[in-house]
């Protein structure tokens, strides 16, 4: 069996610094991105993430460190001389053009003949499941095809690394859940390496194959979705990503994420090694697929715990204001320091 080859960096930042007078917005970062992955740069607003998106584009300078792409030394390169292409939340598709013009412009202005540039248009629209509707105007599509129009115009240049900075945005929670498994396709299909920006937690573990968590300039945790939500390294990342419970017990802090939180029925006797505190529940509410219990514990912490809506309907709120028992395993838990 041979071994693996090691994986080529499409994409390598080394101490990026960038300061706006004296807020600092990003912290000297070093991060890697490779070959065909889906890297995400997750944040709240102003953690740094779109700053970082428009200095790898060469929209900003940075005031120290290095940006390489494919090896290459691009930290001074202007924006069109950089093989990178951006899609923006807001789409800026020109309104005078067809979806067909609009998608084939960056190969025009490459000079690639015209018969050429047809049949690449053509395969851009199948790809983007828009065939048919080249002659079109912008303005006669709706929102999700005018973001798939922005996606193919983007793609059909074959950029070494696709900038995408919260594209999905501007459009309604069902559409972007659609959208969000058509572009993690994409993707796959063109096997170009995405740098996605999003303060959606939800749409980054959908799609990442890596993530970058973002606080105050700085990179918190790297890692696959799962790793991240699963072993949060910090209690940013751990409070940022989902809903965390974090409890100081014997000196030691942990995270225990609500659905692995099991409330235990009257008079039902916990599994062996299980952990078990008494408190009460303060609060139920209902998100449809699951309902979430706020219960306050009898040593004064708020924990939250879900339950998948597998009884009648108005059944959970019978445990508002009841006593219960939750308990949760070792296994369970991740340990986020030593507390002192």
């Amino acid at each position: 069996m041979t071994e693996a080859e090691p994986k080529k960096a499409a994409l390598k930042l080394q101490g990026v610094r960038k300061n706006y007078g004296q807020v600092v917005a990003v912290a000297g970062i070093d991060l890697v991105v490779y070959e065909g992955e889906f890297f995400t740069l997750l944040g709240p607003s102003g953690s740094g993430k779109t700053t970082l998106l428009r200095l790898i584009a060469g929209f900003e300078r940075p005031d120290a460190g290095r940006i390489e792409l494919g090896g290459r030394d691009i930290t001074s390169v202007p924006p069109h001389l950089r093989d990178t292409n951006t899609v923006f939340q807001d789409y800026a598709l020109f309104p005078h053009m067809s979806v067909a013009e609009n998608i084939g412009y960056g190969l025009k202005v490459k000079g690639v003949p015209r018969s050429a540039r047809e049949k690449r248009v053509e395969r851009a629209l199948a790809m983007v499941r828009l065939t048919g509707l080249g002659n079109r105007r912008p303005n006669q599509l709706s929102g999700g095809q005018r973001q798939r129009v922005a996606l193919a115009r983007a793609v059909i240049n074959e950029p070494e690394v696709l900038l995408l900075d919260e594209p999905l945005g501007a459009l309604d929670l069902k559409l972007r859940q659609e959208m969000q498994i058509e572009l993690k396709q994409i993707q796959q299909e063109v096997g170009i390496t995405f740098v996605y920006v999003t303060h959606d937690q939800e749409e980054a573990l959908t799609m990442s194959d890596r993530m970058a968590v973002m606080a105050n300039g700085q990179i918190e945790q790297v890692g696959s979705p799962v790793e991240v939500y699963e072993r949060p390294a910090t209690e940013f990342v751990a409070g940022f990503i989902g809903i965390s419970n974090v409890l100081l017990r014997d000196g030691v802090r942990f995270v225990v994420r609500p659905e692995k939180i099991r409330m235990l029925a009257e008079g039902e006797e916990p599994a062996a090694g299980m952990t078990v505190e008494p408190g009460q529940v303060e609060d139920v509410v209902y998100v449809g697929m699951t309902t979430r219990y706020m219960v306050r514990l009898d040593r004064g912490e708020q924990l939250v715990a879900v339950r998948q809506n597998m009884d009648a309907v108005g059944d959970a709120h019978k445990f508002q204001g009841r006593p219960v028992r939750l308990a949760w395993t070792a296994d369970h838990t991740f340990v986020l320091d030593k507390g002192r």
